[in-house]
């Protein structure tokens, strides 16, 4: 049996791997966060796509606020639908991650570098802080503190915009360890 324990998202990685698996007829099972349990609002918009979302948070305001670290940040950058908003990200505090931004041409007063994950007051300070308009990030269940950044937002009135996991095709997923030993132990 194989293991994914990669990001909950679509990754080249993840396929080849799926791939490989249904070949051989091995059993493939992926290890996913739980998650968020979104409530039904006004200002929050569910997409299954990084293009999607950097289209939707573009028409919803100008100072957009992405929480989705540096992972498919090119897909905002380079969106002509975000071309004369502001782009704030929040990401690592690591060399390569905010060299990485810089390359891509954001200044450092649109980069927050911080560790989280970060209680609903921070999320409000930082929010208000940047002017955010639009809160983009993907969910990563509350363990990656997706819930405490909607409250933060829905406090404050900004509308969000969730990249949701995309339903997984092939692979059995699993939400604990403890499910990866009994399906091993099978």
């Amino acid at each position: 049996m194989v293991v994914d324990f990669s990001l909950p998202y679509p990754s080249e990685v993840s396929t080849i791997l799926e791939n490989y698996c249904l070949k051989q007829d091995i059993p493939c099972v992926r290890f996913l966060r739980s998650e968020t349990d979104v409530p039904r609002h006004p200002l929050i918009h569910e997409v299954y796509g990084w293009v999607e979302a950097a289209q939707l948070a573009a028409r919803l305001g100008d100072t957009i606020f992405l929480t989705t670290g540096t992972y498919n940040l090119e897909v905002f950058l380079s969106s002509q639908e975000l071309k004369g908003k502001r782009i704030v990200v929040r990401v690592l505090p690591e060399h390569r991650v905010v060299k990485k931004c810089q390359d891509l041409g954001l200044t450092p007063r649109d980069i927050v570098a911080m560790q989280g994950p970060f209680s609903r007051e921070l999320n409000k300070a930082l929010f208000k802080a940047y002017k955010a308009k639009v809160i983009v990030t993907r969910d990563s269940g509350p363990a990656g503190g997706t819930d405490t950044k909607i409250e933060a937002a829905l406090d404050l009135h900004i509308p969000v915009v969730i990249i949701k996991r995309p339903p997984l095709k092939h692979q059995h997923p699993v939400t604990s360890l403890e499910e990866i030993l009994k399906l091993l132990a099978e």
